[in-house]
Order: C-alpha cells, then sequence, then structure tokens
C-alpha cells in the first residue's frame, strides 16, 4: 500500500494511492459509514497489519461504491511528508562502498550514525531555502526504513519483521558547515534538510529492499545512479546494530546512506554545489519520484 499525507484547512489528512486517485481517507470512512479507521500515518504505523487490513477494506469498498468524490486528484495535491512526526531519525553515513571511494575515506567496520531532527522533515514538491549561512549544499539520495514496532536487540535473520515499510528521502548536507568540525550535526540539521516522499510505502510492496535501484537527478542531470545492493551494511545488519544500541520505536525512521555521485565526489574544481531555481528528483523504484526545488534564505 502507497500512504502519503496531503494538506487541507491547515492540516495534515491521510490518503492512498489508489488507479482511481488518491482515496481521501477520512472523506471515505464518513460517505461509506466505516467506523475505526486509522486517519493519521501514526496510527497506521502503530496499527500495523491490522491497520492496514482495515484501509484495504475502505479501499475496496470505495472501489465498489459510486463515490468519486472521496478521489482527489494527485497533480493538485498539496504533499505533506509521508511520515509527519518520526520518534527518532537515525542516520547512517559512509554506506556505500562507492561513495565511500569518491570521499576518499576507508571502509567503515561499523555503521557511521548521526542523527537528525523534525525540523529537518518535510515534503515532496516543497520548495527548500538554502541557508544564509552556507554555500556548499550537497543533494543525497537515500532509502528510508520506517520501523512499525518495538525493537531491541534484535537478531539480523528478524530484523525485517520490525520493518512498516519504506520510503524515500532527499538527506540534504551543508558541506561547509558539517565539515567544521568531527561532528556533523551543524551541517545536516537546518531547516527542510531532510524531504521525504512522495509516499509511505508498505513493506509488502518491497519483497527485498537491499535491491532498489536509486537516482538522483540534478535539473535534468542524471548524478546518482546506484543500487541499494551497494550498501556496506544493509538493512537487515542496520536494524540489528542500532537496536542493540537503542530502542526503536514504531515511528522511528532509519536513513540508511547515499550512494556515489554526490556534489562533493567531484573534483574540486568542477563543484557547483545547490543554488536559487535548482530542482532535484531523486527516484527509488517502487518508492515513487520525490522532487523538490530550491530557494535562498535571506
Amino acid at each position: 500500500m502507497k500512504l502519503l499525507t496531503f494538506e487541507k484547512n491547515n492540516l495534515l489528512h491521510l490518503g492512498i494511492k489508489t488507479e482511481n486517485g488518491i482515496l481521501d481517507v477520512a472523506h471515505a470512512a464518513t460517505e461509506l459509514g466505516m467506523n475505526n479507521i486509522p486517519l493519521t500515518i501514526g496510527c497506521v504505523i502503530e496499527g500495523g497489519a491490522d491497520a492496514l487490513s482495515k484501509l484495504n477494506i475502505l479501499v475496496d469498498k470505495a472501489n465498489e461504491c459510486d463515490h468519486p468524490h472521496v478521489y482527489l486528484d494527485e497533480e493538485g495535491l498539496e504533499f505533506g511528508p509521508c511520515v509527519p512526526n518520526p520518534g527518532k531519525i537515525v542516520c547512517v553515513g559512509l554506506n556505500y562502498k562507492k561513495h565511500v571511494e569518491e570521499s576518499n575515506m576507508p571502509i567503515p567496520e561499523t555503521p557511521v550514525l548521526f542523527n537528525k531532527f523534525n525540523n529537518t522533515i518535510t515534503a515532496h514538491r516543497k520548495t527548500i531555502f538554502l541557508p544564509h549561512n552556507s554555500k556548499e549544499v550537497d543533494y543525497e539520495a537515500e532509502l528510508v526504513i520506517v520501523i512499525g514496532k518495538k525493537a531491541k536487540r534484535v537478531p539480523k535473520e528478524a530484523a525485517l519483521d520490525y520493518v512498516f515499510g519504506y520510503c524515500a528521502v532527499n538527506e540534504l548536507s551543508a558541506r561547509d558547515l558539517q565539515m567544521l568540525n568531527p561532528q556533523w550535526l551543524a551541517g545536516k540539521s537546518c531547516d527542510d534538510f531532510s524531504p521525504v516522499g512522495p509516499y509511505l510505502v508498505s513493506k509488502d510492496e518491497v519483497p527485498n529492499p537491499n535491491n532498489l535501484q536509486i537516482k538522483t537527478y540534478l535539473n535534468g542531470e542524471l548524478r546518482q545512479n546506484s543500487n541499494t545492493s551497494d550498501m556496506i551494511f544493509n538493512c537487515e545488519t542496520l536494524i540489528s546494530y542500532i537496536s542493540d544500541h537503542m530502542t526503536l520505536d514504531a515511528g522511528d525512521i532509519i536513513m540508511t546512506g547515499t550512494p556515489e555521485g554526490v556534489i562533493l565526489g567531484y573534483p574540486e574544481d568542477e563543484r557547483e554545489y545547490l543554488k536559487k531555481g535548482d530542482n532535484v528528483v531523486v527516484e527509488i523504484d517502487p518508492l515513487g519520484t520525490l522532487i523538490n526545488t530550491f530557494d535562498q534564505e535571506i
């Protein structure tokens, strides 16, 4: 199932991508007289399989009935973040072999972890303002793991049982701020530096997260073109490792690292960092296409 949020009357509403358009979950539940339908992404994640089952029934009934007004045109939607309020944002650095090589760094022996905060979360099609104190903002296409239930000291072989689903992120980085000191926080946690979406895709539609094509286009030019199979630490390893150090809860997200092709990986005299008017597209099949444009903060 492909879940999303959209803005209406200054509130986020839950939607489902279907062949007929985007199903407005709250509107459809009211029109069809169905109770106990989860109405937020958080409720769906926490409800797990039971919540998805209820939503599937809602989709089926909406398809059977003549209620075209419960569907919305995706092109006209103002998207919200597909995971609006993650409890933890755990990020993994240097997790693709070819990206490590272009960064002239040694292969990590254990996952390199850092964190972001909720101020970085934004959505598909949102304009992102480049910070006033940075001239070196870089794109980073990444697969996001969305945790579905409490995970503590999870063995690798059971790790994917704790996943609700997956989405795409552009894990933006202000390289000049990032490199000021060994802690990357300043360069990673600027406002709106983690657009996620467009969809949160339930794990049943992603049979192997360790074999997904991942691409980034800058103003139409293909810049990143890789596969999650190039990850040094795969999804199972990351969940197991992180849960050995901290408890993961439903709704937490793990950003799994970026492949080669970032601006920082170019020769120094060829680096042209993001600027006002740029358009960045992140594609991860089957998670959808995440698009953002950039403006300059004053």
